[in-house]
């Protein structure tokens, strides 16, 4: 008798993207749907976790069913359902909670809880296999962290922002630009085309933690724009950008590599909204020729570095595999993150 198949359907909706993807056996993307927000929120120059809400209302039963015949399946194919129940914006999960338990109980299938950052770092699974241990550059508009894995589906915080993430920086940096909500791809593009003429600073860079700070590059940045303003000093929109970035990335590249070379990992996953920066691409890649390294450098794709439900579904792959199952009691936890390393030291 042939074996079932293993398919899960999963959601994805923490915060301003509402995504149901149908996985099959943690590797394939039978369907991905994802209804975006942008334009919604751009006008506010970022995410208004009340309109998100409502946006996730409207779409989600749209999404669910477009994902199930993308992927051409019905529910009594279905292994299990999968969605995110933290961390983000609190209304904003409790719609993809909401949904995948009502599915789940009505059609008699397990639940599988999902963190959305375990999420993310599980995007790369649809380049290559993981290998363990390894570490998990995370970098996105809420966080911006250095996660060692021992095996799969074990996760431990060894390095972690002490302020604002890099991608929140992004958007931040990109207001004083005239730059629409968000603006990590475009300071990207203007970073392209400048050069790194104001020297920012690199918080941390030779501290001896693997933490991360921010806040002190984008006020340097602010101030910067300001002071050039009430002189009447017009400066190079490109020359800021590039000089903004390339502080970010010798912080991350930095900090990332020194504890790769530490901890003797092989494979490093980058992930994360900032991880389809081109310019973090380019210097890591850069660094590991130039040192001769032996580290195999993962990027998920850049469709799958936003929030997906596919994501949703490889990191749920493990999860089934481990049994870990939630009961229809199942809430979302907006402060949901990894443990911390028992070394870790703020």
């Amino acid at each position: 008798m042939e074996s079932k198949r293993e398919l899960i359907l999963a959601f994805e909706s923490s915060c301003d993207e509402t995504s149901v993807a149908v996985i099959e056996d943690g590797t394939k993307i039978l369907s991905n749907i994802i209804a975006t927000q942008i334009n919604s929120h751009k006008r506010f120059g970022g995410v208004v976790p009340e309109v998100a809400s409502r946006h996730h209302v409207e779409y989600v039963t749209r999404c669910t069913e477009d994902a199930m015949k993308a992927a051409n399946v019905t529910y009594d194919d279905l292994t299990a359902v999968a969605v995110t129940y933290g961390p983000g914006l609190v209304g904003s999960l409790l719609i993809g909670v909401t949904a995948a338990k009502t599915i789940a109980y009505a059609h008699h299938l397990p639940l599988i809880p999902v963190n959305h950052m375990a999420g993310h770092i599980y995007a790369a699974r649809y380049v290559k296999p993981l290998e363990y241990p390894l570490l998990a550059l995370l970098v996105s508009g809420g966080h911006t962290e250095l996660v060692y894995m021992k095996a799969a589906g074990e996760f431990e915080i060894i390095g972690d922002t002490r302020d604002d993430a890099a991608g929140e920086a992004y958007d931040k940096i990109g207001r004083v630009l005239g730059i629409p909500y968000p603006a990590g791809k475009e300071v990207d593009r203007l970073a392209h085309l400048g050069h790194d003429t104001f020297n920012f600073p690199r918080a941390m860079i030779h501290e001896d933690n693997d933490d991360f700070s921010f806040s002190g590059l984008k006020s340097a940045f602010i101030n910067t724009v300001h002071h050039a303003d009430q002189i009447g000093e017009k400066l190079s929109r490109e020359d800021l950008a590039a000089s903004f970035q390339a502080a970010v990335i010798d912080v991350l590249v930095t900090k990332t590599i020194r504890v790769a070379k530490r901890l003797g990992i092989k494979q490093l996953v980058v992930a994360g909204g900032v991880a389809a920066n081109q310019g973090l691409r380019e210097r890591l890649a850069q660094v590991v020729k130039d040192e001769h390294l032996d580290l195999d450098v993962v990027f998920p794709p850049l469709r799958l570095c936003g929030d997906n439900g596919a994501m949703v579904g490889a990191a749920a792959h493990i999860e089934l595999q481990k049994k870990h199952f939630a009961g229809l009691d199942l809430n979302a936890d907006p402060s949901l993150e990894f443990a911390y390393a028992a070394t870790y030291q703020p």
